[in-house]
């Protein structure tokens, strides 16, 4: 028996398991490097599960611009993929200073919405007032203090990356301004929508003067005006940002820096006309009665310019234009034309805000061209700008009678609006101009009516909308009545 036990205890006669036999057979060799394979792998799996599972590493052990980016990644991708850009999506970086803020707050009230809006006015000290209702303000970190040259000008920039540092979620535009622009959100919204975030955008306009271009760089979005930048664009922005902010030390303005580094890394201007720098003196009615066939996005330079109104303060004056806005913020300032072949009149609209009756025909080239009531913001000349302009010459005929926004008022439901302008008797020619026996009845008032503007209007080839005189040309008690609507397929604007 215990011979027996000594036999099979025998390491020449313990077996072992089958599934590490190795055979001097190619065959059984290979079969075994593929089980011993598998094996490694599962071992492997299990690991890297457990680790996941178990075992984070600390964020704190990553270096500040890599938090920031991961904090960037968390923010734009948070929202539902495919969503439309709404007010929500928008941060407002706006620049201000402590010796401005309480006088400028004026014109932020204006356009802010507490519920709607997000964002921060980034002043250098603590206010010594207090701005209720007006945008939220922040303090500029200490470190543009750090910086040699062009410190106020490097505060204004870093004002980017400091609302970026901030981490907010389902932030997909930060949106720069001053603290005087004013901006038109639901407008901005539907302009940032045409274009994909997660692509680095850098977005806005010139200057309207082209010396003022001529200075600081045509390639550049000004920050008067406001200009806007993606997500995307942000994340990579801010990780180089304070080193090229040294090496832009000699550049005037803040926007110019920032335009800089943005083409550091190979991104240009994507130009967006409904940001309206305003580097004008005088009157800005020119522009804004023919306004270009986009959405209002901004107005800068108000506190500077006179009141868009007549005989109102300026903030009054962008107070009613604003009224008009919030009830068609996608029609607000279109221009539209029509004509009169009876009484040889045409006629001019540029929605909630005025309507420009001429005493004789006009091409629509010539009513599109903006009159030159304003000058150049640095040499207060007649130019040149970045547009074609036209003067208001002495021949009463080539001067329209003018009327400005009384009231605007939602009809039919909500589906339409109702705008009345009456006519503005200061310096008008246009009713003794008696060229070819023609002596216009006296228009006291203009009514127009017209179907809101959707804002997906925007997203196509826009094309401008047409008018038509109502009544066969019908005044009755002083009112000329118009009504706005798409042009047909085949409808051109002819005299």
């Amino acid at each position: 028996m215990s011979h027996s036990r000594l036999e099979q205890s025998s390491p020449d006669q313990v077996k072992p398991p089958r599934f590490f036999v190795i055979s001097d057979k190619p065959h059984d060799i290979f079969v075994f490097f593929i089980r011993l394979g598998v094996l490694v792998c599962l071992l492997i799996s299990i690991t890297l599960a457990l680790y996941s599972a178990f075992f984070k590493p600390s964020r704190l052990f990553l270096p500040d611009r890599l938090q920031a980016t991961d904090r960037a990644r968390s923010t734009t991708t948070s929202d539902r993929p495919g969503a439309a850009t709404n007010i929500s999506h928008i941060l407002f970086c706006i620049a201000g200073s402590e010796n401005t803020w309480q006088d400028r707050s004026r014109f932020n009230k204006l356009w802010w919405l507490p519920n709607e809006t997000r964002g921060f006015v980034w002043l250098d000290k603590e206010p010594r007032y207090d701005v209720s209702g007006a945008i939220p303000f922040k303090i500029s970190n200490y470190r543009w203090k750090s910086f040699v040259h062009g410190q106020a000008a490097v505060r204004i920039s870093r004002i980017f990356k400091e609302s970026f540092k901030l981490g907010l979620p389902k932030v997909r535009w930060f949106v720069m301004g001053d603290d005087d622009t004013v901006f038109f959100p639901e407008n901005l919204a539907t302009v940032l929508g045409k274009y994909d975030h997660s692509e680095m955008v850098y977005m806005g306009d010139n200057s309207e003067s082209v010396e003022q271009n001529l200075y600081h760089g045509f390639a550049m979005a000004y920050g008067g005006g406001g200009f806007a930048i993606s997500s995307a664009l942000a994340i990579q922005l801010s990780r180089i940002f304070d080193g090229c902010l040294r090496r832009y030390y000699y550049f005037y303005g803040s926007d110019q820096r920032v335009w800089a580094c943005v083409n550091e890394l190979g991104v240009t201007l994507t130009r967006e006309p409904g940001f309206h720098q305003l580097d004008i003196r005088g009157d800005p009615y020119g522009i804004l009665a023919a306004h270009p066939l986009v959405p209002l996005v901004s107005l800068h330079h108000l506190d500077m310019l006179e009141p868009v109104f007549p005989n109102m303060t300026r903030v009054d004056a962008i107070h009613k234009l604003m009224g008009a806005y919030h009830i068609d913020p996608s029609r607000i300032l279109q221009q539209c034309f029509c004509y009169d072949h009876k009484r040889h009149w045409s006629v001019s609209i540029s929605w909630g805000y005025t309507v420009q009756v001429y005493p004789t025909l006009w091409t629509a080239k010539d009513l599109q061209t903006r009159f030159r009531t304003f000058q150049t913001w640095g040499t207060l000349s007649d130019g040149p700008f970045m547009f074609s302009t036209r003067a208001m010459g002495p021949d009463p005929c080539d001067k329209p009678i003018i009327y400005f926004l009384e009231k605007v008022k939602n009809v039919g439901n909500g589906a339409w609006t109702l705008s009345s302008y009456k006519r503005h008797k200061e310096g008008e020619d246009g009713r003794s101009c008696t060229r070819l026996n023609i002596t216009p009845v006296v228009v006291e008032r203009v009514r127009v009516a017209a179907l809101k503007l959707d804002p997906k209007y925007w997203k196509k080839a826009p094309r401008r909308q047409c008018c038509q005189i109502m009544n066969g040309g019908l005044i009755k008690n002083g009112t000329l009545r118009i009504r706005i609507r798409h042009c047909g397929p085949r409808e051109s604007i002819t005299v």
